[in-house]
């Protein structure tokens, strides 16, 4: 049966399975939360409270509680659970069941991650001056990467991925959660159509303007994570200054001036270790790459995370690419084709060089998309 059959029509569903996951009573789910108790009140967000829980068979769960009950709350309910049952991977969170869509609260279960959000560690309540080390967050690089990856290989697009969606385990594994707004789309269409919808700060500019999702707004929303995990910046900050509001203008301008020294995390020793230096200089052109304005110059996400791969592996042996000056500084070869730093940067204080190996290029070249101010965008949301 098809999302729009089960929905029409409430004979589809059994008692006890829906979408070929167990459904769980209300009682059940509150006696599990203790009747919802707000000291077991996990995080909020636009859509749900979620709560810890411990199922009666000792599963430790967390139960997302859906705010209201409509149309609109139903469908992405529905949504969530059909994504979810599609998909299996060690870096996406396990939905364990749900509630009736025909009771009066919809609650999805999730097996319970331990260790929090990354924007908890980075930014929030969990942060901690050292815990998360250059070497953790290149891993929870690849591991998001690798989550995306697999998504749009499914034909699903998040549509929300920001560092409040990507959970850490004790080992700080990562889980990818969230999928109220992600989008199946059909075989062979490049793009759907639809009204935005999204997190400030993260929202693809195109997709906010065209009304045109692709893999590549998803592409963009991770570029703003890898800032994120470069800097322990939030994407957004209303007590910046007003064009550095959005971590993505914020980065852009800064590596344009060629200042990518003051955007890193102190705790990295960006200036005395040459090998974090180098690898965090190789991240923030990639993130650079990825919130390009025109779509078509974002790498995939299949190229995102071969480019990560490469970057953490120490492999920089890549065809234009120099081994750097005495600095440290990472000089494009003049072998291939000749990229200048941006009017504003001297060429001593350049440190984003060209790093990603030439698959990852588009036809115009990097100076192009340097010079072009239209690439830097006003994420607005």
């Amino acid at each position: 049966n098809t999302r729009a059959d089960s929905f029409q029509n409430p004979d589809t569903e059994s008692d006890r399975i829906f979408f070929g996951v167990p459904v769980f009573s209300y009682k059940e789910l509150q006696d599990a939360t203790n009747n919802f108790d707000p000291t077991r009140k996990l995080g909020d967000g636009g859509f749900g409270i979620v709560y810890y829980g411990t199922l009666r068979d000792g599963r430790e769960v967390a139960i997302k509680h859906l705010f209201e009950h409509n149309y609109k709350r139903v469908e992405q309910f529905m949504n969530e659970i059909e994504i979810l049952t599609r998909l299996r991977h060690r870096n996406l969170v396990s939905l364990y069941g749900c509630t009736s869509r025909h009771d009066h609260e919809l609650l999805l279960v999730y097996e319970y991650i331990p260790n929090g959000t990354v924007a908890s560690h980075l930014h929030g309540e969990l942060a901690r001056v050292g815990l998360l080390t250059w070497p953790i967050r290149m891993q929870i690089a690849v591991d998001t990467a690798t989550a995306l990856s697999y998504l749009h290989a499914s034909n699903i697009i998040h549509r929300d991925v920001k560092t409040n969606n990507v959970l850490l385990d004790i080992n700080f594994s990562v889980k990818v959660a969230d999928f109220g707004l992600s989008r199946l789309l059909p075989n062979d269409v490049s793009h759907v159509s639809t009204a935005p919808q999204g997190s400030p700060g993260y929202l693809d500019p195109e997709y906010f303007q065209c009304y045109r999702l692709t893999d590549k707004s998803d592409v963009y929303s991770f570029g703003v994570v890898l800032m994120e995990l470069i800097s322990s910046m939030p994407a957004v900050d209303a007590a910046r200054e007003r064009d550095e509001v959005n971590l993505a203008n914020l980065c852009m301008k800064k590596i344009q001036k060629g200042k990518l020294g003051e955007l890193v995390d102190p705790s990295f020793g960006f200036e005395s270790d040459q090998v974090v230096k180098r690898m965090v200089t190789s991240v923030a052109e990639l993130a650079f790459r990825c919130v390009q304005g025109d779509n078509e110059l974002r790498p995939s996400m299949d190229q995102v995370l071969e480019a990560l791969k490469k970057i953490q592996s120490g492999n920089y042996e890549y065809e234009n690419l120099e081994k750097g000056d005495d600095g440290g500084n990472v000089i494009p070869s003049t072998s291939q084709e000749e990229v200048q730093p941006p009017p504003s940067a001297s060429r001593n204080s350049s440190q984003i060089g060209i790093l990603m190996n030439n698959k990852l290029s588009s036809q115009k070249s990097f100076s192009e998309k340097w010079e072009s101010e239209s690439t830097t965008p006003n994420v607005s949301g």
